[in-house]
């Protein structure tokens, strides 16, 4: 993954914005962390094919058979991605991680999270959607001669496949998706998910295979003097809390960041 520093509100709105329409796009108010999903985040070091599936299918099973007990906004899903999109949604860990096709929604993310005290700098990750999924494809293609499809009907049968091909065979591929039942807050934040298709290899090491070789990842570094500068730009395009969540959570997310702009 190719690395370049921006060093003002105009560089940064400059070449994000230059970069075509296929790109997703990710947010981190610190440049050091790196590409993981919360499952992995909270497995950590014992991290394994085993450890994954273990905690991925006790927290599927026990949040489905309670979910009803619980949810009065959403329909309830149909498939295991829907499934697994809406726990994602509510905070439960799983291997989804969340990308969005708009750069400033997740320069967005960046500055909501970000400690202000710290000092540290930003960071905004842009991959190359189509990119990414041609190889995607083309790796199953070349490991099962029964599968014919092309990138665009994948996108348009997103839920089955990802039932029938990807989680179900664990290839070592990376796999950007979303489920067909969206979650109100999903369409908001113009959403979509990167995951490993293999459960036992984390989402940067699929990345830096050989497979994406070709592939234009970048990760982009904002100082982090920029981060009151990018509120009020995120504040003029109605950019904030109330727009992306849409509930109550947003409104005291917008008064908490409000609040740490004023006492920085």
């Amino acid at each position: 993954m190719k690395t370049q520093q921006l060093e003002t509100i105009e560089d940064a709105i400059r070449v994000l914005c230059e970069l075509p329409n296929n790109y997703i796009f990710r947010g981190h108010a610190d440049a050091t962390w790196h590409l993981e999903s919360t499952l992995e985040r909270l497995i950590g070091s014992k991290w394994c094919k085993e450890s994954a599936n273990k905690f991925e299918q006790y927290s599927l099973q026990v949040f489905q058979s309670k979910y009803h007990l619980y949810d009065r906004e959403n329909i309830e899903p149909e498939s295991k991605l829907a499934w697994l999109s809406l726990m994602q949604h509510y905070g439960v860990p799983t291997r989804l991680l969340d990308f969005t096709s708009s750069p400033f929604v997740a320069i967005y993310f960046a500055v909501e999270a970000y400690d202000h005290r710290s000092g540290n700098d930003l960071a905004i990750f842009a991959l190359d959607y189509s990119a990414l999924m041609e190889r995607s494809v083309q790796f199953i293609s070349d490991k099962d001669s029964s599968f014919k499809k092309t990138r665009e009907e994948v996108s348009l049968q997103q839920d089955e496949v990802f039932t029938g091909i990807v989680d179900r065979f664990s290839y070592d591929i990376a796999w950007v998706t979303e489920p067909r039942q969206l979650n109100v807050r999903l369409d908001r934040q113009s959403g979509c998910f990167l995951l490993s298709g293999n459960r036992g290899v984390r989402i940067s090491e699929i990345l830096n295979s050989t497979v994406y070789t070709d592939c234009n990842f970048i990760k982009f570094i904002l100082p982090g003097n920029l981060y009151e500068a990018l509120f009020a730009l995120l504040r003029k395009m109605n950019i904030n809390s109330k727009s992306i969540y849409g509930d109550l959570q947003g409104l005291a997310r917008s008064l908490r960041m409000e609040m740490s702009i004023y006492s920085a």
